[in-house]
C-alpha cells in the first residue's frame, strides 16, 4: 500500500509542477514560438525576459511590491508581537475575551470587508496609496499572527522571566533580550505567512490603486493579460518575475518557517 501510495503522490506532483514548467518555459520563448504548443523552447532566449522586466516597467513595479510587503511584515511583526506577548504574559482586565476575539477573527472572509474597508480609506484620505494597501494587510494578518505568537511566547519557560525580573529588569528589557530571541523561528514564521499574500494580493490593490505609477506585480501582470492581443511569452515572462521572489523567500527560511510552526502549534 506504501508504494502505491508513493506512486499517487508522485504523479500529483508531477500534475501539480506542470504549469510551472510550462509557465518558465514560456518565459524563454519567442512570440511566435509560443504559439507551436511545445512544452520546452526550442530556441532559448532571455529577450523576453529582458523586454518585459524593461520595457514594460515590470522594475518599477517590483519596487512598488517589494515596498508595501516590507512595510506590511514590519507592521505586523511590530504591533502584533507586543500585543502577542501581552496575551501571553501579562495580566489584565479583558485578556482572555480580547485573544478569542482576535482568533474567532479567522473566521470572518476578508472579502465581506472589502467594501468597509473601501469607504474608511477614502475618509481617511488613504485610498489609492501603498499606505492604504498596507493598513489592511497589516490588520488582516492580526487573527493567526495573534495566535501563533501568542503560542509561541506562552511555550517560553515563565521562570526565564521571574529570573529576569528577579535581575531588575523590566517588561520592555524581557520582551527584547529574553522573549524575542528564543521566538525567533515564530517571527520568521509569521513574516513569510504575512509577505506572500501581500506580496500575490489583487482584489485590494485592484479596487483602490488606479495611478499605474503606484501598480504593484498582480496589476501590471494583468495588464498584460487585457491587452487586445496578449503577448503570452511576455505573460508568463510577467507571472516567473512575481513568483521567483516567493520561491526564493520560502527556500531562505524553510527551516525556520518548519520549526516556527511546529513550535507555535504545540504552544
Amino acid at each position: 500500500m506504501r508504494r502505491f501510495a508513493y506512486l499517487g503522490l508522485i504523479a500529483y506532483a508531477l500534475i501539480s509542477m506542470y504549469p510551472f514548467v510550462w509557465m518558465v518555459s514560456g518565459a524563454f520563448k519567442s512570440r511566435t514560438e509560443i504559439l507551436e504548443g511545445n512544452l520546452l523552447p526550442r530556441d532559448p532566449t532571455l529577450d523576453t525576459l529582458i523586454t518585459t522586466w524593461g520595457q514594460l516597467h515590470f522594475f518599477d513595479y517590483f519596487l512598488n511590491s517589494l515596498k508595501v510587503t516590507a512595510m506590511t511584515v514590519a507592521g505586523v511583526l511590530v504591533v502584533y508581537s507586543l500585543a502577542s506577548y501581552a496575551f501571553a504574559v501579562l495580566d489584565f482586565p479583558g485578556r482572555r475575551f480580547l485573544y478569542w476575539f482576535f482568533v474567532a477573527l479567522l473566521f470572518v472572509p476578508g472579502i465581506t470587508v472589502l467594501l468597509p474597508v473601501v469607504i474608511l480609506e477614502k475618509n481617511l484620505g488613504v485610498l489609492g496609496t501603498h499606505l492604504g494597501l498596507v493598513l489592511p494587510f497589516v490588520n488582516g494578518t492580526a487573527p493567526l499572527t495573534v495566535l501563533l505568537l501568542t503560542n509561541s511566547f506562552r511555550s517560553i519557560p515563565r521562570e526565564l522571566r521571574e529570573a529576569a525580573r528577579s535581575d531588575g529588569a523590566g517588561e520592555a528589557r524581557i520582551y527584547w533580550s529574553v522573549y524575542l530571541p528564543l521566538s525567533k523561528p515564530a517571527h520568521i514564521t509569521i513574516a513569510v505567512l504575512t509577505a506572500v499574500p501581500t506580496w500575490n494580493e489583487y482584489v485590494l490593490t485592484r479596487v483602490s490603486i488606479s495611478d499605474k505609477a503606484l501598480y504593484t506585480l498582480p496589476l501590471g501582470l494583468e495588464s498584460l493579460i487585457s491587452g487586445e492581443v496578449p503577448r503570452y511569452n511576455e505573460v508568463m515572462a510577467a507571472s516567473l518575475i512575481v513568483v521567483l521572489p516567493v520561491i526564493a523567500l520560502f527556500l531562505l527560511l524553510q527551516r525556520y518557517f518548519v520549526t516556527g510552526l511546529v513550535g507555535a502549534v504545540k504552544g
